[in-house]
């Protein structure tokens, strides 16, 4: 049978063998951009995410997969501003009022690098919820005909995925930052930030419906920001993040539908209860220093762990590897994790993270090689 890399990524998740191990490199933004000629503006407002990721696995003839989200309005429109600071910078102020209170945000825009904030929308606590019930509100249009038309181009080419968002801890830090975030954490009663997270659940899960019954789209993706064991550690992942997983993780498949978390750090502590919650496949499993997944014995605990109820996408080194090492090393790499799951479908055969702009042209032909032998 001629599979294709959409098939070949779906089987993975679900746990059948197809021909040959996917192999997905996490391409994301540098690579797409290098590869479509264009600078990191001009990618991030000009060119369609799932469009640069199509054009780069097509060239690499990989697997791959990708996130798109729909077009949402929020009840309160929001006023920008996008104006040029130097020669290859530019600042865009995003503000929305509630009330008598104005929120702003500024995002900068650079030609070498993605984007970032420089300002977050909520400044102090006691805002917390007013901006809360913005977000969380009902009244909020979701239009997934975008998304839709992109999961129709993409096609059997590869696994589009639709956005799910972040956890709930990324969820708080996405409008406050980390540090703030941390401290809101800290300062309020457990059973006033779990009606928080509860209302955000809620939330997510109607907006799983709203997405199974207008899109046919296979699979969801969680993504992660500063919710893993690396950052706020288990406890906090455990009270706060792993209850939101799981709550989505049972309504997409009672839908029928299946779950990628991304997840970023160290993993090893809390990768059985990946397998406890029902997650279909996690990603990237990255090897030490950012990760714990070190080697053959890595690779074979985190494959106990899983208990053949979770597919691993991931782990081939992005930096010592990918960008510092040679073709030779970069096989050796991938022969590791192929032993290591020998036996196992449950594997898609990627990286520690999005491949850097640096990563040699010989060092991805060499992975994507091996990974089909």
């Amino acid at each position: 049978m001629n599979y294709t890399p959409k098939q070949r990524m779906l089987n993975a998740y679900r746990g059948i063998f197809s021909d040959r191990y996917p192999v997905a490199p996490e391409f994301w933004y540098y690579y797409p951009a290098k590869i479509m000629g264009v600078d990191m503006i001009q990618f991030e407002k000009e060119i369609p995410f799932w469009k640069a990721l199509q054009v780069t696995f097509k060239k690499y003839e990989t697997e791959g997969w990708g996130i798109v989200f729909p077009v949402s309005r929020l009840p309160i429109p929001t006023k920008s501003s996008f104006k040029k600071i130097s020669e290859t910078q530019y600042r865009q102020i995003d503000t929305v009022a509630i009330g008598s209170k104005k929120f702003s945000s500024t995002i900068i825009y650079d030609k070498k690098e993605p984007s970032w904030l420089t300002e977050y929308p909520v400044k102090d606590e006691a805002d917390v919820l007013p901006y809360l019930d913005m977000l969380l509100s009902p009244e909020t249009d979701f239009d997934f005909k975008p998304a839709v038309e992109a999961h129709n181009i993409v096609g059997e080419d590869y696994l589009l995925e639709l956005g799910l968002g972040v956890p709930f801890f990324d969820f708080i830090a996405c409008f406050m930052g980390f540090e703030k975030a941390l401290l809101y954490f800290a300062d309020q009663d457990a059973a006033a930030l779990s009606d928080i997270r509860d209302r955000y659940i809620k939330s997510q899960l109607e907006y799983i419906r709203k997405a199974c019954s207008q899109t046919n789209f296979e699979s969801f993706c969680v993504g992660c920001g500063y919710s893993n064991n690396s950052l706020i550690g288990p406890r906090m992942w455990r009270q706060w993040d792993k209850p939101y997983i799981a709550a989505v993780a049972a309504e997409l498949h009672k839908q029928g539908k299946l779950l990628h978390v991304h997840i970023h750090g160290k993993c090893l502590e809390t990768v059985p209860e990946f397998a406890e919650i029902g997650l279909d496949c996690v990603c990237p499993f990255e090897r030490p220093p950012g990760g714990d997944v070190d080697g053959l014995d890595g690779l074979k605990k985190a494959r106990a762990s899983l208990a053949g109820k979770v597919t691993m996408n991931g782990n081939v080194h992005t930096v010592e590897t990918l960008i510092r090492g040679n073709p030779e090393k970069v096989r050796a790499e991938v022969r590791e994790i192929k032993a290591a799951f020998i036996g196992e479908p449950r594997l898609i055969i990627g990286t520690g993270d999005q491949v850097g702009r640096e990563t040699l042209e010989e060092n991805i032909t060499a992975m994507v090689a091996e990974a089909k032998a």
